[in-house]
Parts: structure tokens; C-alpha cells; sequence
């Protein structure tokens, strides 16, 4: 099983700009992405191809990835364009897999490419597609942005292939917004991204009112 892994660390996680210095979300990006990898690296996933918008080499010189990673490739067309072209060009299973999901477990992985339909689709929390696995990808077409999880179902209605929905906590929690957060610092005790959190100041509060309500401060 060989994973592709949607990378890009130039102007990341722009909404969380009321929070953090761009530096510090290009860090936080490739946190996230350390952590993803870690977990496909404790997985039965055999290779791994991160697929950057930014320059390839020097993603590479990265220490992390090095243990990790079997290929990086640059590619700067839209997200859609750039997999497409990829998952063309592959004759194995493929599992496409978010980097911004740093709770992802290799057991919520091994549970995801044990199944057995042609399409399998993860949704994120707000409707994405945090992972999708395709047994037959030459015969498939990604199409991200707005609620893809639906449209990939859709498509694998369309294209007579067998399809279900992966229910997985760890893999739904996708890192866009101040308020997911809250999920990071709560459930990725020990992971790369929660500590640079913590680095930079970066907690969470309890406001105690009628009933705790905890928020992200810094």
C-alpha cells in the first residue's frame, strides 16, 4: 500500500493568523506533518510520497522525513490537478492521506486500508475528506474543497465503484481553525505539534461559568 501525502508549508493555515505568526504556522504545518508521517511509518503503509507545492530538496533535508519518506515531489498546480495527475500514474492501492490531521494513529490507518470497497472515504469533522483510499486509482478523480466527502462518494457512484464511509475519530479532526486546536491540545499529549504549541505559549483556558468552556489562549 503506498500513501501520497498533500503537503504545503509556504503561508499554511492562514485562519489561524489571530493566533500565530506566519513562521510559526509554516512550523506548525510541518509539525503536523511530522506527526502524520510517524503514524504511516507504525502502519502497514509500505511507501510513502509527500506531495509538496514547495521545493522538494529541501523538504528532504528535513531529519523527520528522512526516516519516514520514500519519495517528495514538487508539483505547484492545485491540489486537485497535482493528485490527479499522480494517482493516474498508479497501478497499486492508494491511500491519500491529509497532513494536517496530527492525531492520526497507525491503528485508525490499519483499520482504514483493511477494507475491502474500491473507495473509502475518511470526512473530516466540517465534511472534507481527511483520508481517502482508492484500490483503483487510474480509474478515479479527486476533487477537493467543500464538502468532498460527498462528491467522492458521488464519484465512485458514478464510476461503478464500490464505495463506504470510514468513521474514525483521530482521522476527522483536521487542523484549519484557532477552535481545533482545543482537539490538538486535548488529545495529541506527546505529538510533535502539541509541544510547539506548548513552545510558543500556545494553551488552553477554562472559563468557568455555568457549565467549562475551554478555549485556546496565549
Amino acid at each position: 500500500m503506498k500513501a501520497i501525502v498533500p503537503f504545503k508549508k509556504e503561508g499554511a493555515k492562514s485562519r489561524l493568523s489571530r493566533l500565530l505568526t506566519r513562521v510559526e504556522r509554516e512550523e506548525l504545518a510541518l509539525r503536523m506533518l511530522n506527526d502524520v508521517l510517524v503514524a504511516l511509518s507504525r502502519s502497514e503503509v509500505d511507501e510513502v510520497e509527500i506531495l509538496t507545492t514547495g521545493d522538494a530538496d529541501e523538504l528532504m533535508e528535513e531529519q523527520e522525513l528522512k526516516k519516514a519518506v520514500t519519495e517528495v515531489r514538487s508539483d505547484s498546480r492545485g491540489l486537485n490537478e497535482a493528485l490527479n495527475a499522480a494517482i493516474a500514474e498508479q497501478e497499486q492501492p492508494v491511500l491519500i492521506l491529509m497532513a494536517d490531521i496530527p492525531l492520526v494513529t497507525p491503528e485508525s490507518i490499519n483499520k482504514m486500508i483493511e477494507r475491502t470497497e474500491d473507495v473509502v472515504v475518511a470526512p473530516g469533522r466540517k465534511g472534507g475528506t481527511n483520508a481517502l483510499l482508492l484500490r483503483k486509482p487510474s480509474l478515479f478523480s479527486v476533487s477537493y474543497y467543500g464538502i468532498s466527502c460527498i462528491e467522492h462518494l458521488n464519484i465512485a457512484r458514478m464510476c461503478n465503484l464500490t464505495y463506504g464511509i470510514h468513521d474514525s475519530f483521530f482521522m476527522s479532526i483536521d487542523i484549519d481553525e484557532v477552535d481545533d486546536l482545543t482537539e490538538l491540545l486535548i488529545h495529541g499529549l506527546g505529538s510533535y505539534s502539541a509541544l510547539y504549541l506548548d513552545e510558543i505559549g500556545v494553551h488552553l483556558h477554562a472559563n468557568k461559568g455555568s457549565e467549562v468552556h475551554a478555549e485556546v489562549v496565549r
